[in-house]
C-alpha cells in the first residue's frame, strides 16, 4: 500500500494516513521521507490568484486556503485542529500584503478533510467559485496550489515556500478517499506535486472553479483533494454559497 501524508507543516512532524484509513482515523506523527525527489515541490510560481489565503496555526504557517466568501475562508479540517487560526488573503506573498483575519469560528465536516472558517471581520476580495461534478473529470489536467515545502531532504517546515505555488496534476479518480475516508479527487503529477504545507489550498478545474482541497499526498507522484463537488450542500449550508 502506498504511504500517504496529511500535507499540513504545523510543527515539523507530518500526520501520517494510510491510502484509505478508516474514517476518523487519528494520524500519527512521522518525519519526512529524504529518498522522494524534490520536485509544490517542482511546479512553477503563481502570478494571479487572488481567492489565495495563507492559514497560521499560533502565528507558525501551517496550510493554506482560499476564501470563498467575505466571511468564509475553505481549508482542510486537519489545519484547524487546535489552536489560534488567522489567514493572510489575497496576498501571493505570504509575509506581506493582502489582508489579515482570524478565525471567529470554525466549521468541521463530520466525515470529510474539510472546514470553514467564519473570519472576524469581513474581507474584500476575489472570491473563489466552486465547481460542480461536470468540472472535473478523470483525465483532466487540474492546476493545484499552495505555500507548501518545496524540498523532501529537510524537515518540511524549514522550506516552506514565501510566494504561492502551483502545478499541474492529472485526475486519476474522482472517487478516492481523503484523510478522513471522504470522497476524494485523486491526481498525479505532471509537473509538480504537493507537499507539507499545501494541505487545503485548492485544485482547479474547468473554467477556474474550485472542485477540490488539498488532503494526503505522498509527496511523489499521487495526491488526494476532498471533493468539493460532493460536499456542495454543506459548504452552502455554512457559508451560503
Amino acid at each position: 500500500m502506498r504511504t500517504k501524508y496529511a500535507l499540513s507543516a504545523v510543527g515539523a512532524a507530518l500526520a501520517l494516513l494510510a491510502a484509505a484509513p478508516a474514517a476518523g482515523a487519528a494520524p500519527a506523527a512521522a518525519e519526512p521521507d529524504p529518498t522522494f525527489t524534490p520536485m509544490i515541490i517542482g511546479g512553477g510560481t503563481a502570478t494571479n490568484a487572488p481567492w489565495a489565503a495563507r492559514l497560521f496555526a499560533n502565528g507558525q504557517q501551517a496550510c493554506s486556503a482560499t476564501i470563498i466568501a467575505p466571511r468564509y475562508v475553505l481549508t482542510a479540517k486537519h489545519c484547524v485542529d487546535s489552536g489560534t487560526i488567522s489567514f493572510r488573503i489575497g496576498s501571493l506573498d505570504q509575509t506581506t500584503g493582502g489582508t489579515v483575519a482570524n478565525a471567529a469560528q470554525i466549521y468541521r465536516h463530520s466525515s470529510s478533510d474539510l472546514a470553514i472558517a467564519r473570519l472576524d471581520r469581513s474581507v474584500s476580495a476575489t472570491y473563489a467559485p466552486l465547481g460542480t461534478s461536470a468540472d472535473v473529470r478523470v483525465g483532466q489536467t487540474v492546476q493545484v496550489y499552495g505555500w507548501g515545502a518545496t524540498c523532501t531532504n529537510q524537515p518540511e517546515i524549514n522550506c516552506q515556500s514565501r510566494y504561492l505555488k502551483y502545478a499541474h496534476v492529472r485526475v486519476s479518480s474522482v472517487n478516492a478517499r481523503d484523510a478522513y475516508n471522504g470522497v476524494a479527487v485523486r491526481a498525479t503529477r505532471i509537473n509538480g506535486i504537493t507537499a507539507g504545507g499545501d494541505s487545503g489550498g485548492p485544485m482547479i478545474g474547468a473554467g477556474g472553479r474550485q472542485v477540490g482541497v488539498a488532503s494526503t499526498s505522498d509527496r511523489a507522484t499521487v495526491t488526494n483533494y476532498t471533493n468539493v463537488t460532493t460536499y456542495r450542500s454543506w459548504i452552502r449550508s455554512v457559508a451560503g454559497v
